[in-house]
């Protein structure tokens, strides 16, 4: 790994990579169920959640790319396959051809809590393991954008 171009400690910085990689599986896998709901969701609420998961998915697209790149940063290749991702990924796929609108939310709202744990975790290893605030800057924003959805998503359910 070349981190020490960017002043940080390469070995300080393998684990936190292997936490950047298991974040960017479970983003593949929460992206892809995110397509899902977005192609089969059905009845009232279509137009709305429609919409809303496409906006969902486009904001797991461009994370996801964020954090390939800041794994290539850190000089390491990210995860790059369907096999590593289900491997070591927390977050499992679902069918979403025939679930209801609001099994859809809950199961990103559920997808959403274990993301914000791992980066949680990805946090606290870049700022107090490997003083690598960029990459805590980075998390961070993500969490937020999640931490406001979930909010939103559970407004839209009815439930706190």
């Amino acid at each position: 790994m070349k981190t020490n171009k960017i002043g940080l400690n390469e070995n300080d910085v393998v684990e936190l990579v292997d936490h950047l990689n298991t974040l960017l599986a479970n983003y593949q896998v929460h992206y892809q169920k995110l397509r899902g709901c977005h192609w089969n969701v059905k009845g009232n609420d279509f137009f709305t959640l429609h919409v809303k998961f496409e906006e969902l998915y486009n904001n797991a697209q461009l994370t996801i790319d964020e954090l390939a790149e800041r794994i290539l940063t850190l000089g390491k290749s990210p995860y790059s396959t369907f096999a590593d991702y289900i491997k070591v990924a927390k977050i499992k796929e679902i069918e979403t051809e025939n679930i209801a609108a609001d099994k859809m939310v809950e199961a990103i709202l559920d997808d959403f809590k274990t993301l914000i744990a791992l980066e949680r975790e990805v946090i606290e290893n870049a700022a107090e393991t490997t003083n690598d605030e960029g990459t805590a800057d980075m998390i961070i924003g993500f969490m937020k954008f999640k931490e406001k959805t979930s909010w939103m998503l559970r407004a839209w359910l009815g439930t706190k």
